[in-house]
Parts: C-alpha cells; sequence; structure tokens
C-alpha cells in the first residue's frame, strides 16, 4: 500500500528538458494539431509530427456510425498507439471527447475531453481529463419547412458547424450531411433527411468534431497546455515526469455540525510509475462545507 504524504514535506520539479527536441507523433484527422503542437513545443520542446492518412475514426465516431469501444482513455491511448506505430515513434499523443448530459449538474449539458500520451522510452502513460461545462453542444428537430433560426443564433451558425440526418431511420448511418456550414448547404440536408425519415422530420445538431467546433477547439488547447504542464513535473520519489492529480479525497468538515460533508478535502497527488502520493489541501483555500452538501444536515 502507497504511503500518503503530506505536501508541506514534499517538493516535485518543474523541467523543461525532460522532452526536448524529441519527436512525438499526434494522432488526430480533424486538425487538432493546430492547438496541441504548438502547447508540447513551447512548454517541453517537443516536436510534434501528425501523420497523413490515419482513420481515426475506426476507433468510433461522433455521430455514431462506428461505435466507440471501451472508454474515452483507452481510445485515446489506442489512438496515439495507432500514430506511433505509423510513424515508428516511441512517443504519442491522442485526445477524445465525450459530450452529454453534464456529469454532475442536471439538466444541462457537458463534455469532457481526455489527452494520453503514450512514452514507450520510459514505459508510462500519462494522462489529463477537463469537464467542460460550456459547450456548444445542441440539437433541433424540424420539418423540411421548419424555421430553425433561433437554434442557429444559439449555436453561432456557421462559425460552429452542423450534422443533418434523418429524425427517425431505420438505417443509422444513411444519408447523414456533416460538417455543414452554409445555409444552402443546411437547407438541402433537412430537404433530403426530412424525405428519408418516417415522420418527415431531419434532427440537426452541432458537429462535435474539433475543426467544426471552436469552442470545442479551445477546450482542446486547454488541456494541450495542461497535459504539457504535467509532463514537465517530476515525481518527487522517482524523478519520473506525468506527476499530477490523481484522486480526492471527500470530507470537507460542515460548518455547521462538523461531520465529515460530500465535499472534497484534499487532491491527491501521485506518480504514474511509482507509489509516491501526496496530500493537498483544496486550491480554494476552503476549510469547511456548506450544510447542503452534509449528510447530517441534509440528509
Amino acid at each position: 500500500m502507497s504511503k500518503i504524504h503530506d505536501n508541506k514535506k514534499v517538493v516535485s520539479s518543474r523541467r523543461s528538458d525532460l522532452y526536448h527536441n524529441r519527436r512525438a507523433v499526434l494522432t488526430t484527422m480533424h486538425g487538432k494539431e493546430v492547438v496541441i503542437s504548438p502547447a508540447f513545443r513551447k512548454r517541453l520542446g517537443l516536436r510534434v509530427e501528425t501523420p497523413t492518412g490515419l482513420d481515426t475514426d475506426a476507433l468510433g465516431t461522433f455521430t455514431g456510425e462506428i461505435a466507440r469501444i471501451g472508454t474515452i482513455r483507452e481510445t485515446a491511448i489506442a489512438k496515439a498507439r495507432l500514430g506511433m506505430t505509423s510513424m515508428g515513434i516511441s512517443i504519442g499523443i491522442a485526445s477524445e471527447g465525450s459530450y452529454g448530459p453534464h456529469p454532475h449538474i442536471p439538466f444541462i449539458a457537458g463534455g469532457i475531453e481526455l489527452m494520453a500520451a503514450v512514452d514507450d522510452d520510459r514505459g508510462i502513460v500519462v494522462c489529463e481529463h477537463l469537464i467542460d461545462d460550456s459547450p456548444v453542444y445542441d440539437h433541433v428537430i424540424t420539418a423540411e419547412s421548419g424555421d430553425i433560426t433561433s437554434f442557429l443564433n444559439r449555436i453561432c451558425f456557421p462559425v460552429h458547424a452542423v450534422i443533418v440526418r434523418p429524425h427517425q431511420t431505420d438505417d443509422s448511418d444513411a444519408f447523414i450531411h456533416k460538417g455543414l456550414r452554409t445555409v444552402e448547404a443546411l437547407s438541402d440536408a433537412i430537404s433530403s433527411a426530412a424525405r428519408h425519415s418516417s415522420d418527415n422530420r431531419a434532427l440537426v445538431q452541432t458537429d462535435m468534431r474539433a475543426h467544426m467546433n471552436p469552442t470545442r477547439m479551445a477546450t482542446v488547447r486547454r488541456l494541450a497546455n495542461a497535459l504539457s504542464d504535467r509532463l514537465a513535473t517530476s515525481c518527487p520519489g522517482c524523478d519520473m515526469p506525468g506527476y499530477g492529480l490523481v484522486d480526492i479525497e471527500s470530507g470537507l468538515p460542515c460548518e455547521w455540525c462538523g461531520a465529515s460533508s460530500l465535499m472534497i478535502l484534499y487532491q491527491v497527488f501521485g506518480c504514474v510509475a511509482c507509489d509516491f502520493r501526496e496530500r493537498r489541501p483544496r486550491p480554494d483555500g476552503r476549510t469547511h462545507a456548506d450544510p447542503s452538501q452534509c449528510p447530517q444536515c441534509n440528509p
């Protein structure tokens, strides 16, 4: 069992030479290199290359024609290894996202983005993730003659592209129109999709591929910065890169009764290679929980 250290006794080092002038492969077919490659080059000096002709959709598509098998972490790692094998490079990077109902807040949309760095020279896999609380992720169902102006304004069309498909059909991948960014193309796609739907209506939804959704691309940029920062941080125990947040501990005391609440008390930082663990207080400095989060005060 790993020992958890007091953060006052722990010093993790920040280094920029761990990957300086090394080659890495970024596996993407949706333009993510525009935001990912500069982040790793600036923070680590890592030279990130992007192969052409790799079909990452084979690992799953947002539109569902090909189901993703496994978790987003497993898919991101598989995607990274696809590029590593293709180019014969021992370091690979890839990201994966999942959008739908917010994982913590009811009735709003949310997204989870995860990025993986696979380093076969050191035998490590380093992952970082974040939750997108305000993605441009929405849909509308419309007849051929319907007015969806308010929907298009809400998602900032045509800056964000859309996908159109039949609302009801037995063939899930039939007549899917992707990457639509003009009113003319959108109108034609709605007409086509409605004709092939059993209820004569079309489903219009945001295209969540990164190169078609600038808001998601900005989230990928933030994640690339976070992962490159993590790769620049060495473990205090074994000096391996990738030291960072690995867990949380709940139990922040209630400000009314002092009992353990559901809120986070500590963040647990750890190594991807050894069992070194470090407990840190909440970064916001909060020392007591709202009673609404206390099982004693709000059962």
